[in-house]
């Protein structure tokens, strides 16, 4: 059975949520980062980073949120949260399911930092790039691939659902409520939801 290795207001929700939406059983191992549990041997092993979330499946281990949804949803294609091998939909769907730890979230420690980087030289552009092609690329919806929801829309939609509500870092635009709102209303969402608050 999949092992997952997670704390309370962490990255770790959006593997949580992705694990909801499998619909099928692991087992969630509360890593206590406010005590420095993520620091040791036993889990520097399965992350040497010393970050949360991380997963075990197996003899097979994994780490950072993307990389989990990315191997999870391939793990259990029934769920269809991937489009499959071939299909012309998942040129589109890697991409997104990228965006969110490389321009998102940078686009996020730009915000809260006020970092001054010269967009011609920042992997991400800069936080309005950022934003503006996110919300172009959500205008037809429902989700970021159109119709179809998949594992990319559990990594956006947590990273706006944090930018947007929880911290509040960056404007909402009516295209985000949308989103937001459409991703929150998922029951795996809302037992992520629950299983995070504790």
């Amino acid at each position: 059975m999949m092992k997952l290795y997670w704390s309370p207001r962490s990255r770790s929700f959006t593997a949580l949520w992705l694990l909801e939406e499998t619909g099928q059983p692991y087992e969630r191992v509360l890593t206590d980062i406010s005590t420095g549990a993520q620091k040791t041997p036993e889990f520097l092993a399965i992350n040497p980073m010393g970050k949360v979330p991380a997963l075990t499946d197996g003899n097979a281990a994994t780490a950072e949120a993307a990389a989990i949804c990315a191997y999870v949803a391939e793990r259990f294609p029934d769920a269809k949260l991937a489009p499959p091998l071939g299909d012309a939909r998942r040129a589109k769907y890697l991409q997104w399911l990228f965006f969110g730890p490389s321009c998102i979230e940078p686009a996020m420690i730009q915000i809260f930092t006020k970092l001054e980087v010269p967009s011609s030289t920042a992997a991400w552009g800069n936080a309005t790039q950022v934003f503006d092609v996110l919300d172009k690329a959500l205008e037809k919806g429902p989700w970021i691939l159109g119709s179809d929801f998949s594992a990319a829309d559990i990594v956006i939609g947590s990273a706006l659902y944090y930018a947007v509500r929880q911290f509040k870092m960056v404007p909402p635009r009516p295209t985000f409520d949308r989103y937001i709102d459409a991703c929150m209303a998922r029951a795996a969402f809302q037992r992520a939801e629950t299983i995070a608050a504790g």
